[in-house]
């Protein structure tokens, strides 16, 4: 499509000047940023109210018109999210590693921009905010496409940023949003090559096979959250209800809420109806495997349930007989994203926390601290499933790539 071309060419023209900025005119950006947020609020909760409104019209669901929502206090934390990445240091230039080879060649390894930075994603709207202002910390233009269901906080929240960012001698194209969102202009984005040098998805199951089995330009695969919380036979089962309460319904519309409860048959019989009653709180709805069903008054699992991100009130529990079982299940069903054990025994945690193949394993800890500010990253992009280049949060240095610079006094081969 032309329009996403031009917005391609846009991005390629501010490159070189965006790779050239300074640490000081980047950060100056990034407060300006946050301060017209800060200032300008009202616009942008004015425009969530259409998207609230069209998403109850067409029947969204609570949990997800909740990642849609942007409330003042929202607001507020995503502007704080900004300034904790004025606070990060700045990874373009920074010396991977060097050596003086015999000839007298120094050979080193620097971070540099991607160049443009493509996101594709669904109806969070502070995702715009957030991979707009790490795409400008790291030096790389940004092109953002979105879900139709929250178009209008996206156009406004894109607004500001492009006013702010110019207010400070920076070109407003370093930040551009897809403002068509129809399946053409995403397809379009996704084949734009020699313009969008990485692209990155950021949503459900559906989005990301979409841009993974279609795109042209190179992706880094962000992660559907299936996240598995295993309760060991010596876990404090005051902690595993707290922690389980905590990673299933304190937001239980993003990935690393937790999905599925993996217990120990020698403490399901204890630990069960605690866990139950707990979650009866919030009326969360248990799918269980017979055992399970045994001890407590729970639907039956499907084998479709062992591997559902639900996203909702509903969590799915399979009882096993041990560690290895556990781990077996986990790794069968998981998408690789978060994954925690609740033990007292230091052998079965070394055991988890090594042939669990997640991108993030957690020991008496709760799923829902997967997240680029609560690893100290700042915001973050989204969370790598993947292997290669980035796994798990994707923050300031994993927007980056890397060349050799060499310097000599003359050598030849």
């Amino acid at each position: 499509m032309n329009y996403v071309l031009e917005l391609g060419k846009n991005a390629k023209a501010v490159q070189a000047s965006l790779a050239d900025a300074s640490t000081a005119l980047k950060n100056d950006a990034l407060c300006a940023i946050a301060n017209a947020l800060r200032q300008r609020k009202n616009e942008i909760i004015e425009a969530n109210r259409i998207d609230l409104e069209a998403g109850r019209k067409n029947g969204m669901s609570e949990s997800l018109l909740d990642r849609l929502a942007l409330s003042e206090n929202r607001i507020d934390d995503i502007a704080s999210s900004v300034l904790e990445i004025v606070a990060l240091p700045d990874p373009v230039g920074v010396i991977k590693n060097g050596s003086t080879r015999p000839n007298g060649l120094n050979i080193e390894k620097v971070a540099v921009p991607m160049g443009t930075i493509a996101v594709i994603y669904e109806a969070r709207p502070n995702v715009t905010i957030d991979a707009a202002a790490l795409c400008l910390k790291s030096g790389n233009a940004v092109i953002l496409r979105g879900g139709k269901e929250a178009i209008n906080s996206n156009k406004a929240s894109a607004k500001i940023m492009r006013d702010a960012i110019k207010s400070v001698g920076l070109d407003e194209n370093c930040i551009q949003l897809v403002e068509d969102t129809s399946r053409e202009t995403a397809n379009a984005l996704m084949k734009l090559n020699g313009y969008v040098d990485v692209l990155i998805p950021r949503g459900g199951a559906g989005l990301i096979n979409s841009v993974v089995q279609n795109a042209t330009v190179p992706v880094i695969e962000t992660g559907v959250g299936n996240c598995h919380i295993y309760v060991d036979k010596t876990a404090d089962i005051d902690m595993a209800v707290s922690i389980i309460f905590n990673a299933k319904t304190s937001r239980p519309s993003v990935c690393n809420a937790a999905e599925s409860l993996v217990i120990h048959n020698d403490i399901a019989e204890i630990a069960l109806p605690s866990i139950k009653a707990k979650l009866d709180e919030k009326n969360v709805t248990l799918y269980g495997d017979e055992f399970a069903r045994s001890i407590i008054d729970i639907l039956p699992a499907s084998k479709d349930d062992w591997g559902t991100e639900y996203l909702d009130y509903k969590m799915s529990v399979k009882t096993v007989n041990d560690v290895d079982e556990a781990i077996m299940h986990i790794n069968k069903y998981s998408t690789g994203h978060s994954e925690a054990i609740i033990t007292n025994d230091y052998n079965s945690a070394q055991k988890f926390t090594k042939l669990i193949n997640s991108s993030s394993v957690y020991v008496n800890a709760s799923t829902r601290f997967t997240d680029g500010g609560q690893f100290g990253f700042g915001a973050e992009i989204g969370i790598s499933t993947q292997k290669l280049h980035a796994r798990g949060p994707i923050g300031l240095p994993e927007l980056t790539t890397t060349k050799f610079v060499i310097r000599g006094n003359g050598q030849i081969r």
